[in-house]
């Protein structure tokens, strides 16, 4: 193997990006087509500071066990590389160790697949010491199974003492058990922030404030929408991947003193899965919210496929179960239109409820006036769903997609009928805070000396809290 081979992917190198189009046994592609595929790849490239040269789709009906690609391709690889000058080769889907490790025999240049890309630019946007961990132990779990690759100081042995040692242990298998230490180390420091971040969950739980978490598919413009809500600074821009630490923030919705934001990493089709079991320490915040805002790039022809993507990366993590019908009690209650019905409804189908979702169609300020017609259009069809036009560089729209999440955050209250001594200022103060008082009048003398009647609206979960005061 060439000694160029060895380094890591260094910023500002020539790429050419493959992308392995699979074919069905009737024809079926995935989700999103060559060309976005292709789009995509180039992005996720510009965000490590690739320069990609040339990106080709190749058609796959048979996959080679030891390549992927058939011997005709491998050569129009080669001679793109040759024509465009290319240290790189980005192969955009899964390869195995000796896939990875054959073709760069054959191409004589350094390959990686879209894991491996992906984890290149986590590793190298990780800013706090929890996202630098769990990139790191994505990382690990990712080369444990690729040592086979590795160069030829893993084929020595070290051996034993004297005659009885044997032949001890091969030097690969030396760095597998390092490897294994090592991440070892890191899950138990992952777990400890899990622990602490669980800490910090019931504190905000007794506090007690709705959570609020923002997903969507990666540059879907999360964290321009996190800026315009909360007036914070994240960093927000036209690159897949900006930011991968979750961000808190407190806003103020109407009709409740406080509810948290939470920016979370952005999702993307094949997600390798190291990151999503490393990751999940950050996606809990997500199964911790009360609302999931879903934030699509209404203006991309691939939404659909990208909205498909999030969902399913939401079910495979265990946060989210997509039950349409539960989201049609929940848009007609918030409609006003049947809440006696959906109520019943609700206590028919009995279980835990789901966490509601609204879906943000972001970016609406990119659409032509057909473009906005048509999608009002199909919206008023989407009976069951929560949809809100929104853009997040303008500001159009938010404004009512607060009004929306606080009526969701509100959807189960009731209007509840206290006596409290008027000397009782924390328990007062805690129905004015987290409640919606509708009346407030003179209830009397009593023991306590004189009483107040108020008729509040609060959520279960907050006349919970008020009754364990």
């Amino acid at each position: 193997m060439n000694e160029e081979l060895k380094g890591e992917v260094t910023r500002g190198a020539r790429a050419l990006v493959v992308y392995p189009q699979m074919r069905g046994p009737k024809g079926q592609v995935a989700d999103l087509d060559a060309d976005a595929r292709l789009e995509e790849a180039r992005g996720l490239a510009l965000a490590i500071g690739l320069e990609v040269v040339e990106a080709m789709a190749i058609i796959i009906r048979e996959p080679r066990a030891a390549t992927l690609f058939g011997e005709g391709q491998i050569q129009n690889i080669s001679v793109a590389c040759e024509l465009n000058e290319a240290e790189l080769v980005i192969v955009d889907g899964s390869l195995t160790a000796i896939q990875q490790r054959n073709l760069e025999e054959k191409l004589k240049r350094k390959v990686i697949d879209r894991t491996g890309l992906i984890l290149e630019i986590f590793g190298e946007r990780a800013a706090t010491a929890e996202g630098r961990l769990q990139v790191e132990l994505a990382h690990l779990d990712y080369q444990a199974g690729r040592l086979v690759r590795s160069w030829t100081h893993l084929e020595r042995q070290r051996g034993g003492f004297g005659f009885l040692g044997g032949p001890g242990e091969t030097q690969i298998e030396a760095d597998r058990r390092l490897i294994r230490d090592r991440m070892a180390k890191i899950r138990r420091e992952l777990e400890q922030v899990r622990r602490t971040r669980g800490l910090h969950r019931d504190r905000r739980e007794k506090a007690p404030w709705p959570i609020v978490a923002l997903v969507g598919y990666t540059n879907a413009g999360k964290s321009t929408l996190f800026n315009r809500l909360t007036g914070a600074e994240v960093m927000a821009q036209d690159l897949l991947f900006a930011t991968l630490d979750p961000t808190m923030r407190a806003i103020r919705l109407p009709g409740l003193e406080k509810a948290i934001l939470s920016d979370t990493v952005g999702f993307i089709s094949d997600l390798p899965t190291q990151l999503v079991a490393a990751f999940r320490a950050t996606l809990e915040e997500v199964t911790a919210a009360d609302v999931i805002v879903h934030v699509r790039d209404i203006a991309n022809p691939d939404t659909d496929a990208q909205k498909r993507q999030v969902l399913d990366v939401l079910a495979d993590l265990g946060v989210l179960q997509p039950q349409v019908d539960e989201r049609a009690l929940r848009r007609a209650a918030i409609d006003e239109r049947a809440t006696g019905w959906a109520q019943e409804k609700a206590e028919e189908e009995g279980g835990e409820p789901l966490i509601p979702i609204i879906e943000v169609w972001n970016k609406w300020d990119l659409l032509d006036p057909e473009q906005a017609k048509a999608l009002r259009e199909a919206m008023s069809h989407r009976e069951g769903e929560i949809i809100v036009p929104v853009s997040a560089l303008t500001g159009e729209g938010c404004d009512e997609l607060l009004a929306i999440a606080s009526k969701t955050l509100t959807l189960d209250s009731k209007v509840y009928s206290f006596v409290i001594p008027a000397a009782d200022g924390q328990r007062l103060a805690f129905l004015h805070a987290r409640g919606e008082v509708v009346t407030e009048e003179d209830a009397g003398e009593g023991s306590d000396g004189p009483q107040l009647r108020l008729q509040v609206r609060l959520s279960e979960r907050e006349l919970g809290r008020f009754t364990s005061l």
